[in-house]
């Protein structure tokens, strides 16, 4: 139980989704200039926030904030949007005048930033009219539906349902820590996957997104070429088609992943054109939004609005579950907790049970998680009662979680076979000055101390023996 408690905090804490600029922050300064070189990425990140249509108004070198700036919020904000701009390299720091410190706007950015609001430049991509008409074309209705089936394998697939997937995904779910695969055993879900289905689409789609370019250099890619193709299908037209030509390799490679993932509609792998999705065109828009902010806020208009099934679970008293649905990635949701009794062409039945709910416990999903989902998906009936769930229920559901979790472990270093009471009681107390010891055991000299302070009391206990 608590190596399940450490890993659902963990994973908790990993699911914390980043947004533009937070991760755009953290690369590299030279693939920060890198990426300045493409106007798509320019203009991505100018309509990110309106602070920086603020640093588009600075012609050149500007008076450092806060010398005659505004006080109060306003001076705050203005504090906010300078660490902002400085953060993504869109100020460089300049020596003014007077030896006063001032600051100038990026160069590059500024030139490409003007040749995509204004034209001029490369085309971002070779439309597929190049190629003639296309005899297979796709209208946006089918681009939608295409989309929708491949988000929902991947889904489906995470909660166990038979879904087809590349091992390239199913690796990328495992290292994402959605999913965990142990030794001879199909992957499962996790903590952070549950969590994961409970966002809307576009922040699913722009964690998952975060986790894929994580592993980009690691599969050999170059980040600043997939990012900038990123940026570039966020632009692109839905319904119109694109050329693969002048592509390259590694690009090819992420357009049949992007496929996978129902970004883009490719006919064939080796079809010489493109279709962007609304997922991709949309990107943009999780982007700008934290998964930590939208697990609360957007829980209802999760994945399952897409399938129409929102307000959809009742739950009574007895234990018993009825889920008015024929989504098939609903249905294996309910089935992560719950014991599936009955299934009917729109309706399953099923039942709340210690050893449904403590197997799910066991794979990384918490009892607080499992009654959000219950209640956020409630039905309308139940939605005008008040509590939503019966307290019987959520109540029983948290005593089956503290079952699993009566002891809690805590990492430690042993310290036992000392010759005398005196050397226990001195080593021991020299821990307590330091705060570091967990636990002791008096009548037989045994103690531990934490991994942190283990090697402070390791030094005193040889400067203690070497004096003696």
């Amino acid at each position: 139980p608590g190596k399940d408690f450490r890993r659902n905090m963990k994973l908790r804490v990993q699911l914390q989704c980043k947004n533009l600029h937070e991760y755009l922050k953290e690369l590299n300064p030279e693939v920060l200039d890198r990426l300045y070189n493409h106007p798509a990425t320019c203009l991505a990140v100018y309509r990110w926030d309106a602070q920086l249509r603020d640093a588009d108004a600075v012609p050149g070198p500007a008076a450092p904030p806060g010398r005659r700036g505004p006080v109060g919020q306003e001076g705050q904000d203005h504090e906010d949007c300078v660490s902002v701009l400085s953060g993504l390299r869109l100020w460089h720091s300049q020596q003014l005048q007077g030896g006063l410190q001032g600051y100038t706007l990026n160069p590059v950015f500024k030139d490409n930033l003007r040749t995509a609001l204004l034209g001029g430049g490369r085309a971002w991509a070779d439309e597929g009219s190049a190629l003639g008409p296309d005899r297979h074309a796709r209208d946006i209705e089918s681009l939608d539906r295409y989309a929708t089936e491949r988000w929902e394998v991947i889904l489906q697939f995470m909660v166990g349902s038979p879904s087809a997937v590349s091992q390239d995904l199913a690796q990328l779910l495992v290292q994402a820590g959605l999913m965990k695969s142990e030794v001879g055993e199909a992957p499962y879900i996790t903590s952070a996957g549950f969590q994961f289905l409970l966002l809307d689409t576009a922040s699913q789609l722009w964690y998952f997104t975060l986790q894929y370019l994580k592993t980009a250099q690691s599969r050999g890619m170059d980040l600043v070429e997939i990012l900038s193709f990123l940026f570039q299908l966020s632009f692109s037209t839905l319904g119109r088609d694109y050329s693969v030509e002048g592509m390259s390799e590694s690009l090819l490679t992420f357009l049949q992943h992007l496929r996978e993932f129902g970004l883009v509609f490719q006919r064939k792998r080796k079809s010489r054109r493109y279709y962007p999705t609304r997922l991709a065109i949309t990107l943009a828009a999780g982007i700008t939004s934290t998964a930590s902010s939208s697990s609360s806020s957007s829980s209802s208009s999760s994945s399952s609005s897409s399938s129409g099934d929102s307000g959809y679970i009742v739950v009574e008293t007895n234990y018993r579950l009825y889920a008015y649905t024929d989504s098939e990635l609903q249905i294996a949701l309910v089935a992560l907790f719950s014991e599936m009794l009955y299934r009917f062409p729109n309706v399953v039945v099923a039942q709340l049970t210690r050893e449904s709910v403590q197997q799910a416990i066991a794979n990384g999903i918490t009892a607080q998680q499992i009654i959000h989902f219950l209640r956020t998906r409630a039905h309308p009936v139940m939605l005008s009662q008040s509590p939503v769930l019966p307290p019987t229920i959520t109540d029983q559901i948290r005593l089956w979680e503290l079952e699993r979790d009566r002891l809690q472990f805590t990492e430690g270093v042993l310290y036992n076979q000392f010759l005398s009471q005196a050397d226990f009681e001195v080593l021991r107390d020299r821990a307590q000055g330091l705060g570091c010891l967990v636990w002791q055991d008096v009548s037989h000299r045994v103690m531990v101390v934490t991994p942190q302070g283990h090697s402070e009391v390791k030094r005193f206990w040889k400067r203690q023996r070497s004096n003696t």
